[in-house]
């Protein structure tokens, strides 16, 4: 018989993301973040490979991070307000965890579920966050995406490569509301 968690159930179901831009200091601490991270390894990771490790931003590295993008963006020859959006999660941030996807050899374990192993611990580090009441976000953006980021900001691997970026911080507003999924509309029955 099932032991349900209502509370668990509850939170996700109505749990939501906090836009950037709404968070601001203080962040959470090296301690209490390890256990933040700690739960988001546990996410499923067929063969146990553990295809990802995380990279914690925290203010300094994010203000370098920010030149960076500027400097790719240039180089890259983005339009200006591309080049300020991408470096506006780095400007406006207090704290940020990489997920770096790190692709591992496997003959069972085919690479694309590697890529989804790194996904689930994005979305369970979120809701880690959002779930002990700190304004949590996933972004990525094209500096996400970008080699010359990678490697000039965060020293990847050539195996290595951006999942997402989680920023944790302290929400100064509430976030707008917006409709939720139709499940109906997403949702097809097979009985046979």
């Amino acid at each position: 018989m099932p032991d349900p968690n209502p509370d668990a159930l509850r939170f996700l179901q109505t749990r939501r993301s906090r836009p950037a831009k709404t968070l601001a200091g203080p962040v959470p601490d090296r301690a209490t973040l390890i256990p933040f991270l700690t739960a988001a390894a546990r996410s499923p990771d067929h063969g146990k490979l553990e295809p990802w490790r995380f990279i914690v931003l925290e203010t300094p590295a994010m203000a370098r991070l920010a030149e960076v993008v500027q400097t790719r963006g240039a180089a890259l020859a983005l339009p200006e307000e591309q080049i300020v959006k991408g470096r506006s999660q780095f400007d406006q941030g207090g704290l940020a965890v990489v997920v770096v996807e790190v692709q591992k050899p496997s003959e069972k374990i085919p690479a694309l579920e590697q890529t989804y192993a790194a996904g689930a611990v994005c979305l369970a580090l979120l809701n880690v966050a959002l779930a002990a009441g700190w304004g949590a976000n996933w972004l990525s953006g094209w500096p996400s995406h970008d080699r010359g980021f990678m490697q000039d900001g965060l020293a990847l691997a050539d195996h290595e490569r951006i999942a997402g970026i989680i920023h944790i911080g302290t929400e100064t507003s509430a976030p707008p509301e917006r409709p939720r999924p139709n499940i109906e509309s997403i949702t097809t029955w097979l009985s046979r």
